[in-house]
């Protein structure tokens, strides 16, 4: 960072750490992939409003083990007898999850689906399952595949609600100024440049 700090970052799905701020963890600066968890703070006093940025747009993809490909990469592929397993954060506290879950009903082959459907902690579990071979296919964030050795798919942005990432200076936070400057980096031109690489949407300036 400019400032010379260096960030301590805590990984999770964005229902669980909005869970732990509210629980009192000692965490600065609170970034989540559904805008959503970051207002719910804000109506219960828990963030500082005149911090809340909207940062990027993430993206769902449909992803498997690269060189094993079955089908075409639908959605609707999933529904293929060879394929036993698929991989989604659990959608009760994480937006990609959620996302997912939509996706599937607007496809209108949730329930069909319902037997072969494991579920992540968050989306990096999820990750985890397909790239261990615990689940075939798996819908997970762009951002995590982009560089990956897994082969995705984009999943149709109309078939889910836009996941609109936002973060926020927690109000308890003894480091708030260098809070607000790693927000100022994220929307700043080395910040976006790495966002677009992974594939996330970023806002206009």
């Amino acid at each position: 960072m400019p400032t010379g700090g260096r960030p301590t970052f805590s990984f999770g799905s964005s229902g669980i750490l909005s869970q732990q701020i509210e629980n009192g963890a000692p965490l600065d600066l609170f970034a989540a992939a559904d805008r959503s968890y970051v207002e719910g703070l804000r109506q219960k006093g828990m963030i500082l409003p005149d911090s809340e940025v909207l940062y990027a747009r993430g993206k769902l993809v449909l992803a498997g083990a690269a060189g094993v490909k079955i089908g075409a990469g639908r959605l609707e592929d999933l529904l293929d007898p060879a394929i036993k397993k698929v991989a989604l954060a659990n959608p009760d506290h994480a937006p990609y999850g959620r996302a997912a879950r939509e996706a599937l009903q607007k496809a209108g082959i949730w329930t069909r689906l319902e037997s072969k459907l494991v579920y992540g902690n968050n989306i990096r579990d999820t990750q985890t399952l397909v790239e261990t071979g615990n689940a075939e296919e798996g819908l997970l964030a762009l951002s995590l595949v982009k560089n990956s050795a897994l082969r995705y798919t984009l999943v149709d942005q109309a078939l889910y609600q836009p996941l609109d990432q936002a973060m926020a200076v927690v109000k308890r936070s003894k480091n708030q100024d260098l809070a607000r400057k790693f927000i100022q980096l994220v929307r700043g031109p080395e910040g976006r440049a790495i966002l677009e690489k992974y594939g996330f949407e970023v806002p206009a300036k």
